[in-house]
């Protein structure tokens, strides 16, 4: 794929800190909280995985406070804060951030197991094509977010976050403008997401003994 300047496009990873007993509350109801906190860990090493080579600025948001000294890479990645009373809040105080000094800014989450380099080096060139971009969730949300230039108005309000109706009420805002819709993926919230799949095994022998 051609060569563009990082500087250009800006990737924004939302992420949790990785603690026992805090956060994948879904998925850890039915493993158990420390399969759950692994579980997580393998997600955040596959996310850095597809994102460490990635020709763009990459930026990584902690839910709740920056840690320099962990997993992620300080020369590779730029590390803050997220900031707001929600999720729409907390993601378009980090998109506003990054468009004001690049021209195309892409949101994920660090749940996704199905998602390569090569998939997020794809999003990038449709989004300097069209006015936004998006990537449908099987559980009714999405996993990708990304603009051209500036926000969508109103798209990170009036939302039902964590509920299977965002993905429809974005889509519904998305109308307004010229968008590209990726095809549908799994993200990890529930042990079923991952259950018969074979990199998961390892963390949910005690879950299958059950």
């Amino acid at each position: 794929m051609q060569k563009t300047d990082p500087s250009l496009d800006c990737l924004i990873i939302f992420t949790r800190n990785p603690e026992l007993g805090k956060g994948k509350r879904r998925l850890a109801a039915d493993v158990g909280d420390e399969a759950a906190l692994e579980i997580y860990k393998f997600l955040l090493d596959h996310t850095r995985s597809i994102t460490k080579n990635l020709n763009v600025t990459k930026q990584v948001w902690y839910s709740e406070r920056v840690h320099l000294d962990d997993d992620w890479d300080n020369a590779v990645y730029e590390k803050y804060a997220q900031q707001g009373d929600d999720l729409g809040a907390r993601m378009h105080h980090a998109i506003s951030e990054a468009l004001k000094t690049h021209d195309t800014a892409i949101i994920i989450g660090s749940d996704l197991y199905d998602l390569s380099q090569e998939d997020l080096e794809y999003a990038f060139a449709k989004a300097r094509q069209h006015k936004a971009v998006i990537g449908p969730a099987e559980d009714g949300g999405y996993y990708l977010l990304g603009f051209r230039k500036n926000i969508v108005e109103g798209i990170f309000e009036d939302k039902k976050w964590g509920s299977d109706s965002v993905l429809e009420a974005t889509l519904a805002d998305l109308k307004q403008v010229d968008y590209y819709k990726f095809k549908e993926r799994n993200d990890v919230d529930y042990v079923d997401d991952i259950a018969y799949t074979p990199a998961f095994q390892p963390f949910l022998k005690n879950y299958h003994a059950n």
